[in-house]
This record gives structure tokens, C-alpha cells and sequence, in this order.
């Protein structure tokens, strides 16, 4: 994986955030793929899991944006700061992520581990006030 690759890679994951677009699944991930949501949790493994998540996160968020910053890429891992800003459904309170991704990958480029680490930020969309 080299940092070109890695955007690549990185602009349709987002993308696919934005649209919730599961047709990507197989291209992005492989079979086995695990992906960790958080350091401390069980990952989901496979297709199957993986659309699951991404289905309970596209029931509750709108306006979804997503950005990234590509910061390495070694061998078969990649390594990138991302963010993502959305609102929920139904509160409608703003979500601002900011996280990091350690990703590796098979021979064709797609992703057989994921690991992410974000800090979240909320704002009531009435009063304004922030939850971290």
C-alpha cells in the first residue's frame, strides 16, 4: 500500500459513509475483515458484520461529512486521521468525530483489519451546549 492507494481507498469509504452505500463492501474490505470500532471492543468480523454496522449507523445519522488526512502508508498497513460530521435521527444533535484509523491490507488493496480511535463531540442543536 503506498499514500496514493491509501486515498483512494480512503475517498470511497467515504463516499460510501455519505450515500450509505453497501454495493462497496466487497470491494473495500476482504471476506475475514475486522473491524474494530473502538481499541477495546470485540471486532466485527466479515461482510455480514460489517453491513450490520453500517446499517444501525446509517438508520441514525443524516448530513453525513467525511473528511481524511492520508499520514503513512508502510508495507500493507496505512495509517490516517479522519473525520466525520453528522446529525442524528431522530434528536438531531450534531456529531463531530475526530479520529484516527491504523488500516492493513491484502495484495489488492482491500482492508482485512481496521482500527479506529475517535473522540466525539455532540452540540444540542436547541441550546448549543457540547457533550465530549
Amino acid at each position: 500500500m503506498d499514500l496514493a492507494g491509501l486515498k483512494r481507498w480512503l475517498d470511497e469509504y467515504g463516499r460510501a459513509w455519505e450515500q450509505g452505500d453497501e454495493s462497496v463492501v466487497e470491494r473495500l474490505y476482504t471476506p475475514d475483515i475486522k473491524y474494530y470500532e473502538t481499541p477495546f471492543s470485540e471486532p466485527d468480523v466479515g461482510y455480514d458484520a460489517v453491513l450490520a454496522y453500517k446499517r444501525s449507523a446509517k438508520a441514525a445519522q443524516k448530513d453525513i461529512h467525511f473528511w481524511h488526512e492520508p499520514l503513512a502508508a508502510i508495507d500493507d498497513t496505512g495509517i490516517a486521521r479522519w473525520g466525520c460530521s453528522f446529525v442524528r435521527v431522530p434528536s438531531g444533535r450534531s456529531v463531530d468525530l475526530d479520529g484516527v484509523f491504523v488500516l492493513r491490507f491484502d495484495e489488492h488493496g482491500r482492508c482485512r483489519e481496521l482500527r479506529e480511535w475517535w473522540h466525539r463531540v455532540e452540540t444540542d442543536g436547541a441550546s448549543g451546549s457540547k457533550e465530549g
